[in-house]
């Protein structure tokens, strides 16, 4: 192991939060819901999903072919479309 290359002091760093929207996200990563970019009814519906800012989901399947993607919001599993998914903008911290 050759000092120059390494640093003890990378390993104290944390990387800092990314934000995303849901269809970038990876499958299975747990991520918090920031806002959602759409518009009233389309941010009514979600509401009643519960899929609000603040709560956490977690991505479980994406569809190939820009089919929908699966989440699971508060221990149920909901199914939106890609189009409703790409205006969720979420955050999600990476771990090492």
């Amino acid at each position: 192991m050759d000092s120059k290359f390494e640093s003890p002091h990378l390993e104290d760093k944390k990387v800092p939060p990314l934000i995303k929207s849901l269809i970038d996200c990876q499958i299975g990563e747990k991520i918090k819901v920031l806002r959602v970019n759409a518009g009233y009814h389309a941010k009514r519906r979600l509401a009643n999903l519960g899929i609000i800012p603040g709560v956490q989901i977690i991505k479980r399947k994406a569809a190939p072919f820009r089919g929908p993607v699966e989440v699971i919001v508060k221990g149920s599993l909901l199914v939106i479309g890609r189009g409703l998914a790409a205006r969720i903008i979420v955050i999600t911290e990476n771990s090492k």
